[in-house]
């Protein structure tokens, strides 16, 4: 029994539930101070919505992946930092596929649920991108197995770029602050992927994956990295032109371990990889934060 609870929380790396409300409800927090009807019973829904959303994604994720991740050669650095226990419970065999799959599917359905007492339109518009985001991670999985230049890193990280954008149009409408929150997002979303490849490499290579550093190797990686760090830098001074002094604060601190990551990067290159991974996780951290207390 207790193996299973140890795969079950290795499967939705429950160890990261916070992150996941936290960057939805910061998008539907920008969405109150534009449209106003703040309400708390639409916060702990959506913060619903935001957990049980991107944890069905991350099970969809191993889902997919079941069979090429039975050929990783290294657990100690990415793995394990994903996962509390430091196992691929499908690939290991610790959850039958079809389990893993009803995971899914009930993660699914109760965001289903949450979704459709969203009032009209905004319950169309969170469900149109959650379609698409699962829709984006598959394509991301499969077409990363084959391809010479990254089109599955670009359209598959479209889906975290959205997620706080679906947050926004809980109760707010396509506008330019939403397309803002994703510009600022996605440049963001695609230089974290480049250091998860930087440290995935070796898994990669055994399964035969087309990631970024497999594609460009290390200094093309480390070069992936900085210049989506500074897009998203620049994207982010115009996206702050929609909060107020407060954000100004959380974003610079955010700015300065972006910063300190990349250096870490051009100087230690590969073996900066966990540390640097970390800073960009506390940087998103802080960005969901900062824009809460700005609302607030």
């Amino acid at each position: 029994m207790k193996k299973k609870v140890m795969a079950y929380i290795d499967l939705t790396r429950a160890h990261f539930f916070l992150v996941w409300p936290l960057l939805f409800c910061a998008g539907l927090m920008l969405a109150f101070s534009n449209y106003g009807g703040f309400s708390w019973v639409l916060v702990v829904k959506a913060a619903l919505i935001g957990l049980f959303g991107f944890e069905a994604g991350l099970v969809l994720n191993d889902y997919v992946d079941r069979k090429s991740d039975k050929k990783d050669v290294e657990f100690d650095k990415l793995t394990r930092y994903w996962r509390l226990f430091g196992k691929r419970p499908i690939a290991s065999g610790l959850i039958r596929s079809k389990d893993a799959l009803g995971v899914f599917l009930v993660l699914v359905v109760f965001s289903l649920l949450l979704i459709s007492t969203l009032p009209y339109p905004n319950f169309l518009y969170v469900f149109a991108i959650m379609v698409y985001s699962y829709g984006a991670e598959y394509f991301y999985q499969v077409k990363k197995r084959s391809q010479r230049f990254p089109f599955a890193q670009f359209i598959g990280r479209t889906d975290l770029a959205l997620f706080p954008v679906a947050g926004y149009l809980c109760v707010g409408v396509p506008d330019m602050s939403a397309l803002l929150l994703f510009l600022f997002f996605y440049p963001w979303a695609l230089a974290h992927l480049g250091v998860n490849d930087l440290m995935d490499v070796k898994n990669d290579l055994a399964r035969g994956m087309k990631s970024v550093t497999v594609l460009f190797g290390v200094r093309g990686t480390v070069r992936w990295i900085l210049h989506f760090t500074v897009l998203h830098v620049a994207a982010a001074a115009v996206f702050l032109m929609e909060l107020g002094t407060a954000a100004w604060y959380g974003f610079g601190s955010a700015f300065f371990l972006l910063i300190l990551a990349n250096l870490w990067l051009v100087k230690e290159k590969s073996d900066a990889g966990l540390k640097v991974l970390v800073v960009f996780h506390m940087s998103l951290f802080i960005y969901a934060v900062s824009i809460i207390f700005d609302v607030i």
